[in-house]
C-alpha cells in the first residue's frame, strides 16, 4: 500500500500547531545545518506557522560556511521561510580558550559536542525572545543510535519527525520536492572536516533502518555495531536519574 505524504503532512502539521496551541507560544524557530532533517523539520514548522525562523550557525568546519549554508539558504528560499546567520566560531575559540587556561584537557570528541550545545544555547535565546518554540530535528535513526548531542541537537520543545527512519525522512523529502542538493548529499553533521555520518558510524543508514524495522541486517559485524551504539547510549535518550522519583 502506497504512503499517503499528503494525509501524513497535514497529521504532523495539526501535531505542530496543537504543540503551540497547548504551550501558548506564537512562533517556531529550527536550527538550520543544510542538512535532511532540519530541511524536512522546517518545511513542516512553515506550514504549520507563518512566523518560522532558520537559524543558521556555522561553527569551525569550512562545509559549514560553504556547501551546508548554501543548501539552508536554498530551503528558505524555496519554501519562503525567514533566516538568520550566527557565526560561532569565535565563541567556539574563546571557550576553548577559557577552558585551556584551566590546564584542562579537551578530547577532540568533546570539543566536537561544543558546537551543537552553543546552537541550542541560541536556539533557546532566540525563541525565548520571540515568544517561539524550539523544533527537535533528530531522526528515529539517529536516536537509536545515539548519534545526537546530550544538551544539544537532543534539546528540543518538540520533534515532528521523531518516529521517521532515515530512508523515510529522504522519502518525505522527495515529496515535498525539497532542494536536490538536500536529498542527495551525504548526510554529514559537520563537525569536523571531511566527517559524513556514516564514516564516524562505520556503518551505513541503512542498515540501521533495517535493525530498527526487521531487527537484524544481512552484515553480522555491522549489527554487533548498531547494537552496541544501542545499548551504549540508552542514557541519551532517557531522563537522568533522579533521587526520589
Amino acid at each position: 500500500m502506497m504512503r499517503d505524504y499528503k494525509r501524513e503532512t497535514e497529521e504532523r502539521v495539526a501535531f505542530i500547531r496543537k504543540v503551540m496551541t497547548d504551550a501558548h507560544a506564537k512562533a517556531l524557530v529550527f536550527a538550520n545545518s543544510g542538512g535532511k532533517d532540519c530541511a524536512l523539520v522546517g518545511i513542516l514548522c512553515k506550514m504549520a506557522c507563518d512566523d518560522t525562523l532558520s537559524i543558521m550557525m556555522p561553527c569551525h568546519s569550512k562545509r559549514n560556511y560553504g556547501e551546508d549554508i548554501d543548501d539552508a539558504v536554498a530551503l528558505c528560499k524555496q519554501f519562503d521561510i525567514d533566516y538568520i546567520t550566527v557565526d560561532l566560531t569565535p565563541v567556539r575559540e574563546a571557550f576553548m580558550t577559557a577552558i585551556g587556561l584551566t590546564g584542562q584537557e579537551v578530547t577532540a570528541e568533546a570539543a566536537s559536542n561544543i558546537a551543537p550545545r552553543m546552537r541550542m544555547t541560541v536556539d533557546y535565546a532566540i525563541a525565548q525572545s520571540r515568544g517561539a518554540l524550539v523544533a527537535g530535528t533528530g531522526n528515529r535513526s539517529e536516536t537509536y543510535v545515539g548519534y545526537f548531542t546530550k544538551w544539544g541537537d537532543g534539546a528540543y520543545d518538540f520533534n515532528p519527525i521523531y518516529d521517521l527512519t532515515v530512508g523515510e525522512v529522504y522519502e518525505f523529502l522527495d515529496y515535498l520536492q525539497a532542494p536536490e542538493n538536500i536529498r542527495r548529499k551525504a548526510p554529514s553533521a559537520g563537525l569536523y572536516e571531511g566527517q559524513t555520518d556514516e564514516g564516524q558510524l562505520g556503518v551505513t543508514y541503512a542498515q540501521i533502518d533495517e535493525v530498527i524495522l526487521t531487527g537484524t541486517t544481512e552484515d553480522p559485524t555491522a549489527l554487533e555495531r548498531i547494537q552496541r551504539y544501542h545499548r551504549n547510549t540508552a542514557h541519551k535518550r532517557n531522563h537522568p536519574p533522579r533521587y526520589g522519583v
